[in-house]
C-alpha cells in the first residue's frame, strides 16, 4: 500500500453492482478504487496492469468465474489480495476458494455493512471470513479430516481384505465372494473379522457407507466372469 492509501479494483459482471459497491468503498478516506472489470479473464488483466492491493471479486461471472480468476492470478504471482464475493453465507466451493488463494469471502447483501472493514482486513495481510462461512470451513475441514482417517484405516488393509471389503460394500454374500476370490465362505468370514478388528466395520451398511466415502464404489464391483 502506498502512503496507507488501499487500492482496490472491483470485478462484477454488474455495473449496477460495481456502482454500489464503490461507492460504499468510496465513503472509507484510505481507499479508492482504481479500476472495474465485468468478468473474470478482465479482473485477470486489470489486477496485472494496475496492481491493486485487493480485488473484490464476484463468484460467479462470466467467460472466467471468481474462483478460476483467483487461481490465475495467484499462478501469475499477483500480490494482489483477493475479496471473494458470493450470495450464500455457507457456500460450498468456500474451501476450494481459500485454496486457490482467496483471503476473504463476504456475502453481498452485507455489503453495505461489512466491505470497508473486510478491504482493510484483507489488506493488511488477514483473512476476512463471516461466522456462517467460519463454521463450513470447520465442517469441510472436519470431513476431510474424517476421510482422510478412513484412507488411512483403508490403506492398512491387505489386498485380499480390501477386496472382500468391496465386494461386501457391493453386496455379495460370503458364498459369492469365496467363489470370486476362490476361497471358502468360511475364510470369507475370516477376513470379515481381521476387517472388523482392524478398522471395526461389523455389518453391511457399515462396509456400503466406508466405501462410499473413500469412492470404493464408483467403478462397479463384479465377480470373475461378469462383465
Amino acid at each position: 500500500m502506498d502512503n496507507d492509501v488501499i487500492t482496490v479494483l472491483l470485478a462484477d459482471d454488474h455495473a449496477v453492482v460495481r456502482y454500489g459497491l464503490k461507492a460504499v468503498l468510496q465513503t472509507a478516506p484510505d481507499i479508492t478504487v482504481i479500476g472495474e472489470a465485468k468478468n473474470g479473464r478482465e479482473a485477470v488483466d486489470a489486477a496485472m496492469r494496475l496492481k491493486p492491493d485487493v480485488v473484490v471479486m464476484d463468484l460467479s461471472m462470466d467467460i472466467m468465474d471468481g474462483a478460476a480468476a483467483t487461481r490465475e492470478l495467484q499462478r501469475l504471482t499477483s500480490p494482489a489480495r483477493i475479496l471473494i464475493l458470493t450470495m450464500h453465507a455457507e457456500d460450498e466451493h468456500l474451501v476450494r476458494l481459500l485454496e486457490a488463494g482467496a483471503s476473504g469471502y463476504l456475502v453481498k447483501n452485507a455489503a453495505d455493512r461489512e466491505l470497508v472493514d473486510a478491504v482493510r482486513m484483507v489488506a493488511r495481510g488477514d483473512q476476512y471470513l463471516r461466522l456462517g462461512a467460519v463454521r463450513a470451513l470447520a465442517k469441510e475441514l472436519k470431513k476431510r479430516d474424517h476421510r482422510a482417517a478412513e484412507q488411512s484405516q483403508y490403506d492398512s488393509l491387505s489386498d485380499r481384505e480390501r477386496s472382500i471389503l468391496r465386494l461386501i460394500a457391493a453386496g455379495y454374500t460370503g458364498p459369492d465372494i469365496g467363489a470370486q476370490l476362490n476361497i471358502s465362505a468360511k475364510t470369507v468370514d475370516t477376513y470379515k473379522q481381521r476387517i472388523h478388528e482392524k478398522i471395526g466395520l461389523a455389518h453391511r451398511p457399515d462396509y456400503v457407507r466406508f466405501a462410499v466415502r473413500l469412492g470404493l464404489l464408483d467403478e462397479e464391483v463384479r465377480p470373475s466372469g461378469e462383465r
